[in-house]
């Protein structure tokens, strides 16, 4: 028999998450107000007790609530009761908190290498030529041993590349300085909105995300972007992309386990390819696809699910549609279009409940035990077990005080990499330049001193005054053997 958690009823019914089938992967999407956040937090603590390590992003600040049980409210009492709920309990979840910026928690970074040339491309917006110029780069520090880990170390590669691109360019293809420029300019910008946090070490280990407590439940990873999604929306996404990546990467085939080894939720899913090249779409596409066998489930979070292309969405085994506007034939014809995405079930019509629903109430179908979806069904999500809403600020750090990987993040490490090699690189270019331009003034000086000395041109005060004299007389003379010459002449003529 499977692993199944509540997802919510509306009376008549319950719905189940089968855990099986969880690397399907899924989406929550409905305009802002709707219950997304509620329904994010409903399957990640369903995860979580069922031991599956969760990560996922906190756009709004109000999942940190995750770590303390809720309170009881009439409301509550009543949706359980509807549902019919008999073994509701108000509990904590198992959290560890992350942030970029090291504030809010533990510190997230990667390293310049392990991003790639081609996730870094994306996230400084380069055109075709540009990321040629940085596909070289990385190229020549694999060449030459340099390790790019952040930055600084970045920058500098790019600096050693213009100053070297004649003897570069043969091996390498063209390196232009304009091209250098301008990606120092983006990564300039870039530092402006804080990404230098992100790079550096120590780097984050991916099985620091995958742990659970001692009593078998699943830690949520919860990582607060509330001041980078709107500082930097790209680094955001970059990050998200760089993460399931890495996941892909580094995990073995499981093949379809009972249950997932790791859930991750992707909030604002639509900036993971707004502006992105095709060819990162692609890639991104085919690491959702491939994902499945490593036993990983990837849930993107959205307004519509329009905003996904349709390559991914394809491949979403759970959908929940919470409510959706429709004030403009634009909008009823997108309502129209995510009805489609559901299966039909007669006793539901899908395109008015998409406009009708309230908060709390969603649109959902899931994957039978065939991997089939299920008809659609219109029901009340359950109420989370723990609080709804954000910790205070002693709260948060209090849980933070309870961290398993406390200390581990927290200092930075600067070991040697492409910047202080290739300081030392020009220091060792410039000294071998200096005894060069010794040597050949050495070598000057030599031939000089071998040479003979030549008389001086100058001449004394009587030289030069015998010289004007006889210069005097000879004009002289000449002037009056000219003058008889020609006195002669005339004088024959008369």
């Amino acid at each position: 028999m499977s692993i199944e958690f509540l997802i919510g009823g509306n009376g008549r019914k319950k719905v189940m998450f089968r855990a099986d089938k969880a690397n399907r992967h899924g989406m929550i999407a409905g305009a802002t107000g709707t219950g997304k956040t509620v329904t994010l937090q409903v399957l990640a603590e369903g995860f979580s007790d069922i031991g599956v390590p969760v990560f996922m992003a906190d756009v709004k600040g109000d999942l940190s609530g995750m770590a303390m049980p809720g309170k009881s409210h009439p409301k509550i009492d009543e949706r359980v009761q509807t549902i019919g709920m008999e073994d509701f309990t108000l509990h904590a979840n198992p959290v560890i908190f992350w942030d970029m910026f090291g504030k809010l928690g533990q510190p997230v970074r990667t390293t310049i290498s392990d991003m790639g040339p081609l996730l870094l491309s994306s996230l400084l917006e380069l055109n075709e030529t540009q990321t040629g110029v940085m596909y070289a780069a990385f190229s020549i520090a694999d060449d030459n041993g340099l390790l790019l880990l952040d930055l600084k170390d970045l920058r500098a590669m790019l600096n050693w590349m213009a100053e070297h691109r004649k003897e570069l360019s043969a091996e390498y293809g063209n390196i232009s300085t304009a091209s250098v420029g301008a990606i120092q300019r983006r990564l300039l910008i870039l530092e402006e909105q804080g990404a230098e946090h992100l790079f550096g070490e120590p780097a984050l280990r991916l099985e620091d995300l995958m742990i659970t407590d001692f009593s078998g439940k699943g830690v949520v990873s919860i990582m607060d972007v509330t001041k980078l999604i709107h500082q930097s929306p790209r680094v955001y996404a970059t990050f998200l992309i760089w993460l399931l990546a890495e996941l892909f990467e580094q995990l073995p085939e499981v093949g379809n386990p009972e249950k997932p080894v790791m859930v991750l939720f992707f909030d604002e899913a639509h900036l993971l390819f707004d502006g992105a090249p095709r060819a990162l779409v692609e890639k991104i596409e085919q690491v959702v696809r491939l994902i499945r066998s490593k036993g990983v489930g990837v849930y993107f979070i959205t307004q519509s699910p329009l905003d996904i292309p349709s390559e991914i969405l394809g491949q979403l085994g759970t959908k929940i549609q919470h409510a959706l506007r429709a004030f403009t034939p634009k909008d009823k014809k997108a309502v129209r279009m995510v009805a489609e995405t559901f299966r039909e079930n007669p006793e539901v019509d899908t395109v008015k409940a998409i406009t009708q629903l309230g908060t709390g109430e969603a649109l959902v179908s899931v994957l039978n035990g065939k991997g089939a979806p299920t008809p659609v069904e219109q029901i009340l999500i359950r109420p989370p077990g723990s609080r709804i809403g954000p910790l205070t600020a002693s709260e948060r750090k209090e849980v933070r005080s309870r961290s398993p990987i406390r200390g581990r993040y927290e200092q930075t490490i600067d070991r040697e990499s492409a910047y202080e090699m290739l300081k030392m690189r020009a220091r060792e270019e410039a000294r071998v330049a200096a005894a060069e331009k010794a040597r050949k003034e050495q070598e000057k000086a030599a031939r000089k001193a071998k040479a003979p000395a030549r008389r001086s041109n100058r001449q004394s005060i009587w030289e030069a005054a015998a010289k004007s004299m006889a210069r005097s007389m000879s004009s002289s003379l000449g002037r009056s053997l000219v003058r008889g010459i020609l006195g002669s002449l005339l004088g024959g003529r008369r």
